[in-house]
């Protein structure tokens, strides 16, 4: 699927509000689909898969999943996979070709441990979910949460490597549900913003506005994101249930003005430079929509900030 400029930039004018509104609604539909079809195999399992690479929406989306299945009378619990890494141990963790730590691997998840869980979920056994402490690399003693299913309940494992065969293989019943910014803009039958963009600019606008991270840093990062997205995520997005493409025409537009700014400290030198330095005139061709147009429940929340969600 591809979105036109001419259209975009139309209603970006002729009438924002609206514009905003109508593709909130056609995401919440996406929605909608996605918690019928979780409560369709929830027969089969209670557990749902969700994968997707780095600026997705992952996180909201499970939210907004969760809050469509509680209005139809099923409670959700969810895990965020990245608690289930193992203690970085210099000696065992996997290495890239060059012999970094490649802390990207699904090796560096406790993989034993997961499918364990999975196990006792679907058994109707409580779990105590780990919890990873980034800042130090390793687990610490203290769980995160424990779960219990009762039953009208399911749980939502969110990652990156959700869906790695390493997982699918061994609990194929899941639901499996795989997110990511699908859609390219065209103009005149050319592509003039790329899908990966809408992630790149929602990861930068983001990390500089909640994570202090400065734009260069961000962006001189975007080469090794994408290399681990085609080797760990990528190639097992076909075995999803559900693909659903979290891309919204009118974001650019509202994410323009920061973005902008942002864009225009793109870093000389740094692998993909071209390509970074091309999404500045890109963003250019966009008008603008104020922020405040946006619903409090709106996806992009998760990166302008304002939003109802916690992160």
């Amino acid at each position: 699927m591809a979105y036109q400029l001419q259209e975009i930039n139309f209603k970006t004018v002729s009438d924002p509000l609206g514009f905003v509104q109508e593709e909130d609604a056609r995401y919440q539909d996406k929605v909608k689909k996605a918690a019928q079809r979780i409560l369709a195999n929830r027969k089969n399992s209670p557990i749902v898969l969700l994968s997707g690479p780095s600026g997705s929406g992952k996180t909201t989306t499970a939210m907004k999943i969760a809050e469509e299945l509680k209005r139809q009378g099923v409670g959700t619990h969810y895990v965020a996979m990245d608690d289930y890494f193992k203690t970085i141990d210099p000696l065992t963790v996997p290495r890239t070709p060059e012999g970094e730590m490649d802390l990207e691997s699904p090796l560096c998840l406790d993989m034993e441990l997961l499918n364990r869980h999975f196990e006792q979920l679907a058994q109707g056994k409580r779990i105590f979910v780990p919890k990873y402490e980034f800042s130090r690399k390793m687990r610490i003693q203290e769980p995160s949460k424990s779960i219990k299913l009762g039953p009208d309940e399911i749980v939502i494992f969110e990652g990156i490597h959700a869906l790695n065969d390493m997982i699918t293989d061994r609990h194929p019943e899941a639901f499996k549900l795989y997110i990511s910014a699908r859609s390219d803009v065209e103009f005149e039958g050319k592509v003039v913003f790329k899908r990966t963009w809408f992630r790149l600019v929602r990861r930068t606008v983001r990390d500089y506005k909640f994570r202090g991270s400065d734009p260069a840093e961000t962006m001189a990062m975007w080469a090794n994101v994408r290399r681990g997205e085609k080797t760990n995520i990528s190639p097992f997005k076909d075995k999803a249930d559900l693909q659903l493409d979290t891309s919204l025409p009118y974001e650019p537009a509202v994410f323009n003005h920061t973005a902008t700014a942002l864009f225009r400290s793109v870093p000389e030198g740094i692998e993909r430079f071209d390509e970074l330095r091309a999404v500045l005139p890109a963003l250019q061709l966009f008008g603008d929509i104020d922020e405040s147009l946006v619903a409090d429940d709106a996806l992009i929340r998760e990166f302008i900030g304002g939003g109802i969600y916690e992160y």
